[in-house]
């Protein structure tokens, strides 16, 4: 082999190479820091990129969002607590030329930065405070972080605080306290309940009494006008019948009488008649009499007939009363003369 041709062949090797280095590709994610000669030149976007080779240089930023694990670190806080507190810090490149040039060990910087603003943040709290306050710490240490990074061309997305571990007896204190406060709790609530079970008893106990002596009133009175109804009624009816019964006996009466003596009869049977009829008026069943008006003229006749029955009748026969047996001869005692004999009393 010639020299000429080992020469050919060092130079196509050395174009190739000079090709490869000329030829960049940038990814999508990424940008391209291109130095020439040690200066800084441009920055190139995604895509396929030329530039000199040997003389220029091109150095690949990843502008994802990154994330720093801060350390675990033992910080006081307000009530002279040590507390272990390790965080997370997510970021993401907004200006790859500061990125590079303005800080020289990123990471390092950002962690330590984010320790000592931490433990600034966690000193102020009690540990209460603390624990509870996670989200306003979380976005204090952001805001802090990215004023502090804006130089080196980072943007600080969140903080994440991932734990605040007490010392252990401090944990058994609380865990202690914490009991405490349940159990009181559960007393309260027990309590509550037992009270508004009460309350809900004896408002339902009320209104049951106040229902059941509405209804017994109601009752009593719907009793009572039904008793005062029916009362009414059955004395309306009754009245209404003893005074149809009265009307109907009185008229019935009078037209047998009527109707005798149309037939002829003496006054005799008229009277006899008139008595029969006053005696079945007067049985105590009607509360309305109807007396005929020839009631005066009755009465007339009534001691007409008895005269004339007394005058047939001779002043010495013996009339025995009630059905008595008539005495015998022997028996009977003269009485003296009828106008020395006083009855019932002084003559």
């Amino acid at each position: 082999m010639t020299v000429a041709v080992i020469l050919i062949i060092v130079i196509a090797i050395v174009g190739l190479a000079a090709l490869v280095a000329a030829v960049k590709i940038v990814r999508p994610y990424q940008r391209g820091l291109v130095e020439r000669l040690g200066k800084y030149k441009t920055t190139k976007d995604p895509g396929l990129t030329l530039i000199v080779p040997f003389v220029e240089t091109m150095q690949l930023i990843d502008m994802r969002e990154q994330v720093v694990d801060v350390p675990p670190q033992e910080v006081i806080t307000a009530d002279n607590v040590v507390v272990s507190v390790d965080a997370v810090v997510y970021y993401e490149a907004t200006d790859p030329q500061r990125l590079v040039y303005n800080v020289a060990d990123f990471f390092t910087a950002i962690t330590k930065l984010a320790q000592t603003n931490l433990r600034n943040l966690i000193g102020d709290l009690e540990l209460d405070k603390a624990l509870t306050s996670r989200d306003t710490i979380n976005t204090q240490l952001r805001e802090v972080l990215d004023d502090a990074t804006d130089k080196w061309g980072v943007r600080v997305v969140r903080v994440e605080i991932q734990r605040i571990d007490p010392p252990p007896e401090v944990v058994s204190a609380m865990h202690a306290q914490m009991r405490a406060e349940r159990d009181r709790r559960a007393t309260v609530t027990e309590a509550r309940g037992y009270q508004e079970a009460a309350i809900a008893r004896a408002d339902g106990e009320k209104q049951s009494a106040v229902l059941a002596a509405e209804g017994r009133r109601e009752a009593a009175i719907l009793d009572a006008e039904g008793d005062a109804q029916a009362i009414e009624l059955r004395a309306k009816a009754d009245k209404l019948r003893l005074t149809m019964l009265g009307e109907g006996e009185g008229l019935g009466t009078k037209a047998r009488l009527t109707g005798i003596k149309e037939a002829g009869a003496d006054q005799k049977v008229l009277t006899v008649e008139y008595l029969q009829a006053l005696e079945k008026i007067g049985d105590g069943r009607a509360t309305k009499l109807v007396i005929p008006a020839e009631f005066s003229a009755l009465l007339g006749t009534v001691a007409a007939i008895t005269e004339a029955v007394r005058s047939d009748d001779s002043p010495d026969e013996v009339r025995p009363k009630g059905g008595l047996p008539i005495p015998d001869e022997q028996e009977r005692v003269d009485l003296p003369a009828s106008g020395n004999v006083s009855v019932g009393g002084s003559g």
